[in-house]
């Protein structure tokens, strides 16, 4: 008997491509939007392709259980990847190289810079090869590959390719990466790492030896987490790092209004959400060992009044 299945055409798997990237979007859990309904529908595609593309390479930086040398391996193949994808490579039918098939139509469909994605990748093995950082220009160079990068593959996905949005762009990202950073401090000190620079912490007088002590009796018993106080030293410098983060959120403001359209929405509530984060801690008074300030259903409403009032944020 002869078979009547066919294969599928370039367009059928381009289409099963950006879906298994818009499937990888959903499943994760992101505090800011990632491709919602806010993004204009024509961007939503290319958005969701970015994100799968940096979702797994750093998932590849964190995988649990792997030899740095591994990581380093897997960063690398998705690297080689990335350029088979902008030469025109056709890769085959797995979900990982599906989500090449989609970054490589949006990669044509909007101009986007093969560089950009590999700033990314620079970021990632630099995650696993780097733990501490010295001074604050340390930080902001890692930020200026982990972070600015997306934003600018989604004003490129929008249309535009201006230096003013793209610096404005620059800062509002940096300001979202530090202020994950500050939201996670306990979680990344758990894993040995620190993003506030030891110059800033010197100057504190804080020290690592109280923040391991902390960490220890919450290891001993979790319940114990809402009782441990966060040193006053660290306090303050997580303090003195809010606020150079909060004048990033103010550079970074002119993008929120630069753009058109339901975009100009989306970047708004990402600005608020971020800021929001930030008030959190403070109210907390950077108590983050007993709670880590999140985004949740509660903070909808609210954070939709303010994108309303925007001129009074």
């Amino acid at each position: 008997m002869v078979s009547t299945s066919t294969a599928p055409s370039s367009a059928e798997i381009v289409e099963r491509a950006y879906g298994a990237c818009a499937r990888l979007a959903r499943d994760h859990y992101e505090n800011f939007p990632v491709a919602s309904m806010l993004v204009p529908k024509r961007m939503r595609r290319a958005v969701a392709a970015v994100y799968a593309f940096a979702r797994r390479a750093d998932d590849f930086a964190d995988e649990p259980g792997c030899r740095d040398a591994e990581r380093l391996r897997l960063l690398d193949d998705w690297h080689q990847r990335l350029l088979g994808a902008a030469a025109g490579s056709t890769p085959s039918d797995s979900t990982d190289d599906l989500i090449f098939v989609a970054v490589a139509d949006a990669m044509r469909a909007h101009q986007l810079p093969v560089t950009l994605f590999a700033d990314l990748l620079s970021a990632f093995r630099q995650d696993v090869t780097v733990k501490r950082y010295r001074t604050w220009t340390d930080v902001l160079d890692y930020c200026s590959r982990s972070a600015n990068p997306v934003g600018r593959l989604v004003l490129r996905i929008a249309g535009h390719n201006d230096e003013g949005l793209d610096r404005a762009s620059d800062a509002l990202c940096t300001a979202l990466q530090l202020t994950n950073f500050w939201q996670d401090f306990a979680r990344d000190w758990a894993n040995g790492r620190l993003y506030v620079p030891t110059t800033d912490r010197d100057a504190c007088g804080a020290r690592d030896a109280d923040l391991d002590r902390a960490l220890a009796a919450i290891s001993t018993s979790p319940a114990v987490a809402t009782i441990v106080p966060m040193p006053a030293a660290w306090k303050t410098a997580l303090r003195e790092m809010t606020q150079r983060t909060r004048r990033l959120f103010t550079e970074g403001r002119p993008v929120c209004d630069g753009v058109q359209g339901r975009l100009k929405y989306e970047l708004r509530l990402t600005w608020l959400g971020g800021t929001r984060i930030l008030d959190r801690l403070e109210r907390a008074d950077f108590e983050v060992f007993a709670n880590r300030p999140t985004l949740t259903a509660r903070d909808i409403a609210p954070l939709v009044w303010r994108i309303a009032s925007w001129t009074g944020a």
